[in-house]
């Protein structure tokens, strides 16, 4: 056993199931330092999934600035809002959805945990879907065909892997993401030369520059609801078991640099290959796509590693998306939570493979809908940040008129309506191939904002009916307001 394991509690070590629910990690068991958050979002987006969005930017009409551009403010931007809300996590030591019950209420936060249940459950449903494929491709080299009974035993052997190591926990979690890293960013950045090797350099960089409104800010709002927005109701729950004394602003940056650097490299891969392979976005199987760009010999490794890094990625995914039906009041051990979300993944996974075989039109629908929900829980959450240095760990727990969270009829009410009108107007504005709201219009009806617009008004009207009276509320449910010198309990 290696020093770090014995340091270790015994409720959460590698490879054993981790015991502890949503309740509050207390002192006695924090442990780990916020540089693991740079293995643990690193590994999240090595998925070969962010060379689909490079392509999409060029479908967009982008050049290669104009996409470089993207590909840095979409996912290091949007990762500055998981690494914020990850501070939360060291407060208060309990998962993100739970900690959330402070600024919403014990019942009105069902709302925004059932909305985050369903984008996690989502999201690892599409990424089990891509790493199904890589695998269907893999056992193509060995002659086997891509029959519907091949596809569905892809999906289970992903499916399977997925529900292990979510069923194992936080320190298992944090052990496979740094193990991923390596293996798969070494074998990813293998696999991205060879791509290199086939970039049209004339074509790439004579590319006119595309617009802004279609283009751009479109594409813009795509990529940051498909990297930092679908993880931001995450956050915390990697934090938890950091000690108090953890720097903020470590978190932050190791959070950031580590899903930044391998989204930037794949986005930007996506847009070279675009160049000898324009239809990636229309490709009914992506990855299949972007194998055969590659020699024969490096088909396999290709596969593998697609498998690999997107295995890392929904591992998480689960894992969370199982904290949150704890958050929604089913009373199962975690681990069971966990086996829940599985079928529920298996299903909607073999539905999208077997029956609907569509992946570009669910998947742009189900980021730009659930942005809308996740973005305005989130500018509530951020200003309720602004508030308080710490969380009432008997009040998050107890969910009854006995929890310092009940509020009114366990609902703080200024919160909510803050959180509605933001998904209200950010529906208003969207544009997606299953809704387009009425008000999507002008520079909206090509961009998509609509969710960032909602991300504004949130923050704004919860600020402002703070101000008019619910600071003091808050502020008292929060235990008061701590405000200690940088690096001490109540530092960012």
């Amino acid at each position: 056993m290696s020093v770090q394991q014995q340091l270790q509690p015994e409720a959460d070590r590698p490879w054993a199931i981790e015991l502890h629910g949503i309740e509050p990690i207390g002192d006695d068991e924090r442990h780990g330092a916020p540089t693991e958050l740079f293995w643990v979002w690193f590994a999240a987006n090595i998925g070969i999934l962010g060379i689909v969005y490079g392509g999409i930017l060029t479908a967009a009409g982008l050049n290669l600035w104009q996409s470089l551009l993207v590909a840095v403010v979409g996912s290091a931007g949007s990762f500055v809002l998981v690494g914020v809300l990850s501070v939360a996590g060291k407060w208060g030591g309990a998962p993100m959805l739970t900690l959330s019950r402070a600024p919403f209420g014990t019942r009105g936060n069902l709302g925004p945990t059932l909305i985050s249940w369903v984008s996690l459950v989502g999201w690892e449903t599409i990424t089990v879907i891509t790493a199904a494929y890589a695998l269907l491709g893999l056992l193509g080299l060995l002659g086997l065909p891509a029959t519907p009974v091949w596809t569905l035993a892809s999906l289970v052997v992903v499916a399977l892997l997925v529900v292990l190591f979510g069923l194992l926990g936080h320190a298992t979690l944090v052990w496979i993401q740094q193990a991923a890293t390596w293996i798969f960013g070494l074998l990813t950045l293998v696999v991205v030369l060879f791509l290199l090797a086939k970039t049209d350099w004339a074509k790439v960089l004579a590319a006119p520059p595309g617009p802004w409104d279609s283009g751009v800010l479109a594409t813009l709002s795509i990529v940051i609801a498909g990297t930092g927005i679908g993880w931001a109701n995450a956050g915390a729950d990697y934090t938890r078991y950091l000690p108090r004394a953890s720097s903020g602003w470590a978190i932050v940056g190791w959070t950031v640099l580590g899903a930044a650097l391998p989204l930037v490299v794949l986005i930007m891969t996506g847009v070279f290959l675009s160049s000898r392979l324009p239809n990636l976005t229309s490709a009914t199987n992506p990855i299949t796509a972007i194998g055969q760009e590659l020699p024969p010999w490096m088909a396999a490794p290709y596969l593998l590693t697609a498998v690999g890094g997107l295995i890392a990625s929904a591992d998480l995914s689960i894992y969370s998306s199982g904290l949150n039906l704890l958050a929604l009041g089913v009373r199962l051990e975690r681990y069971k939570t966990v086996l829940i979300d599985g079928v529920l993944m298996v299903a909607g996974a073999a539905y999208v493979m077997l029956v609907a075989q569509d992946f570009f039109g669910p998947f742009e629908s189900f980021l730009q809908l659930l942005s809308d929900g996740l973005t305005a829980w989130a500018a509530v959450f951020v200003v309720d940040m602004l508030l308080r240095r710490g969380y009432d760990a008997r009040g998050l727990i107890e969910t009854g008129p006995g929890s310092r969270y009940y509020y009114r009829a366990g609902v703080n009410w200024r919160a909510f309506i803050a959180w509605l009108l933001g998904i209200v107007v950010g529906l208003l504005f969207t544009v997606s191939p299953w809704f387009t709201g009425p008000l999507a219009r002008g520079i909206f009806a090509s961009s998509s904002l609509g969710y960032l617009l909602g991300f504004v008004v949130s923050a704004l009207v919860y600020w402002l009916l703070m101000l008019a009276g619910g600071r003091r509320e808050v502020l008292e449910a929060a235990g008061g307001l701590v405000s200690e010198a940088p690096g001490g309990e109540g530092s960012a």
